[in-house]
């Protein structure tokens, strides 16, 4: 069974190999596209049942232990790995349901779904590597895909964004190898499991420099302030998939990433106080972004921002209970935001525009678009008994189970940030969804209503939202057993069972 680690990789490596050959068959690439995905996301859900039992371990090439790359999968890794896969392929069969004009324009066929499946594989080896240059690699391969995918239909908007995006990233990634040639440097080794028993005999200074080395180049990933400012201007330019992906997937890979090195390598300094001032300014700063915006896209791209900072609070406070609220959190957040922001392409198809200025209406002009929006709008927001609300009571309970003012400090914050999220999402559905139809949006009104309705919404379109609508209230229904399932996630990072995995009796 360990060999199943190296299939999801694979899968979507071949299958862009696959497509870029038939670059000028597009329901080949179609087909080829959907059938990876659907198999990547069959052979995580294996892995989540699998790994129940303890972590799956792969040496590619037969290297012996502790040398070569290693693929590990745990709970953690094979959960997160479940919902990306998931929502990916809802993204891509969204992006196949639409009309041929819109893909020449937006998601040129010949391009996206190679490039589409290199930033699965990238995402897919991230959560599975096991020491931080294959995490590194990883990084790169979905980063060079996310290059490509931002400034797909080449207008100066989109090629403006990817220049910051690029740039930023280009920063992020020198900085990571600063910290891996550091790392190894200290230790000689970069392999996560080795690297969490030499570690903690280095002096504490060294400890600390090599830390925070790499939490800046994770938090760049993950998008926690100040190192944030780039995504608000970057997603918002990009076609409905790219962004929905985007938002659902790359920052979370960065928080992965920050719960996998805090609890393995650095388990006696969580950094508490640096951590929790970054989870307070990261909640407040993009949530009174967001609520400052009227247009749909860069609205969600702040909230994206300041729900990070929920992440970051578990992440921060370091005990089991907050680490199973952060990844809970992450598993939630990663279905609702990709919702949002494919229902933001819904909108803008109907309406013409995501600027609230421009819309009204829409909840008459269609009834379920209003659903796809209002259910995770209302998630996001943590209304009760919604899996959003369930995730941000599991880490208010842990802060404060927690007691100290940085603690009550995230607490207080997420209070706030969940109000005014809810607030955010009010003004959305009161000025797009709920009031009179602006002039300039008569003529696609009227469109909808006429014959050739379904122009306006493919059903195959509507039909991925709506299942990852349907997800989320998933996460919702079996809250009691994921939640158990969680919980053991976050135990288990700190009971040495992937050490015992990964090295054996070769490691010590």
């Amino acid at each position: 069974m360990n060999n199943l680690l190296a299939v999801p990789v694979l899968l979507c490596l071949f299958g862009a190999a696959v497509t870029f050959l038939a670059g000028r068959r597009p329901r080949l690439q179609r087909a080829v596209s959907v059938t990876a995905v659907a198999a990547v996301s069959s052979v995580a859900g294996l892995l989540v049942w699998l790994t129940d039992a303890g972590p799956l371990v792969l040496w590619v090439g037969d290297w012996p232990r502790p040398l070569g790359i290693v693929l590990v999968a745990d709970r953690l890794a094979a959960l997160m790995l479940l919902v990306a896969a998931l929502v990916s392929l809802a993204v891509l069969l969204y992006s196949t349901g639409q009309d041929d004009d819109e893909l020449r324009r937006e998601t040129p066929v010949s391009i996206f779904h190679p490039t589409f499946l290199l930033l699965v594989a990238g995402v897919s080896n991230a959560f599975l590597a096991g020491d931080l240059f294959n995490l590194y690699v990883s990084f790169e391969l979905l980063l060079f895909a996310s290059y490509v995918l931002l400034t797909m239909g080449g207008t100066r908007d989109r090629i403006r964004a990817g220049s910051v995006y690029v740039v930023v990233n280009l920063v992020s990634s020198a900085l990571f190898l600063v910290a891996i040639a550091s790392t190894y440097a200290a230790t000689g080794t970069v392999n996560l499991a080795q690297l969490s028993l030499r570690l903690a005999d280095l002096p504490e200074q060294v400890q600390t420099v090599l830390q925070v080395l790499l939490l800046a180049v994770f938090a760049i990933k993950a998008a926690v302030f100040p190192l944030s400012a780039w995504l608000p201007h970057s997603y918002p330019t990009a076609p409905a998939p790219v962004t929905a992906v985007f938002a659902g997937l790359l920052t979370k890979v960065g928080v992965y990433a920050m719960i996998r090195t805090q609890t393995l390598l650095f388990p006696d300094q969580p950094l508490t106080v640096v951590l929790g001032v970054a989870g307070v300014a990261t909640m407040l700063i993009g949530i009174l972004g967001a609520v400052a915006q009227s247009g749909i896209k860069r609205m969600l791209s702040f909230t994206l921002v300041s729900h990070i900072g929920y992440m970051v609070f578990g992440i921060a406070l370091g005990t089991p209970a907050a680490i199973a609220g952060a990844i809970f959190y992450a598993a939630h957040h990663i279905t609702i935001q990709a919702t949002l922001f494919l229902v933001a392409g819904l909108v803008e198809r109907v309406g013409g525009s995501t600027s609230l200025d421009r819309l009204g209406g829409l909840a008459r002009v269609s009834p379920l678009l209003g659903a796809l929006f209002l259910v995770p709008a209302m998630n996001l927001a943590g209304i009760p008994p919604l899996s959003g609300f369930v995730a941000k009571l599991a880490l208010l309970q842990a802060g404060i189970a927690d007691g100290g003012w940085v603690a009550w400090s995230l607490v207080a914050t997420g209070v706030v940030t969940s109000l005014l999220t809810l607030y955010a999402m009010a003004k959305v559905w009161n000025r797009a969804f709920w009031g009179v139809v602006p002039e300039s949006t008569v003529a696609n009104v009227a469109g909808f209503d006429a014959p050739e309705k379904g122009r306006l919404l493919p059903g195959l379109m509507v039909g991925a939202t709506l299942g990852l609508v349907l997800l989320a209230l998933v996460f919702t229904v079996a809250a009691g057993p994921l939640y158990a399932y969680v919980d053991r996630s976050a135990h288990a990072l700190a009971d040495g069972s992937y050490l015992a995995a990964v090295l054996g009796g070769a490691g010590r």
